[in-house]
């Protein structure tokens, strides 16, 4: 199967943070992927970020594409990342991710 964009959608103040975000789903609930709830391309808008949140019940990849930004860890550590980095979260923990820069910062986000 090969999958375009199923759904795009732009984000304002994404999980309590600032600015926008563009997300491009690859997936949707009826493809019933067992284990992953999201696959998605994410681009993080300039001076935007997606805000410091909890997976309670799940666990998040981040991959960075392109551009640069700060990643806030589970103990809010604030670390730099650029393309090639790759971003885990596990489950119980909280993270967020911020571009301070003027260029887009785009990543793939894991769900699982």
């Amino acid at each position: 199967m090969i999958r375009k964009t199923i759904e795009k959608s732009m984000l304002e103040n994404c999980h309590g943070g600032v600015g926008k975000i563009e997300i491009h789903k690859k997936i949707t609930q009826d493809d019933q992927v067992a284990g992953l709830s999201l696959f998605a391309q994410v681009i993080i808008k300039p001076h935007s970020t997606i805000g410091y949140h909890p997976h309670p019940d799940d666990a998040e990849a981040y991959y960075v594409l392109r551009g640069e930004g700060i990643f806030l860890n589970h103990k809010e550590e604030r670390i730099p990342v650029k393309a090639g980095d790759l971003c885990l979260i596990k489950k119980g923990q909280s993270h967020g991710l911020e571009n301070p820069t003027d260029n887009d910062l785009e990543i793939i986000a894991v769900v699982y």
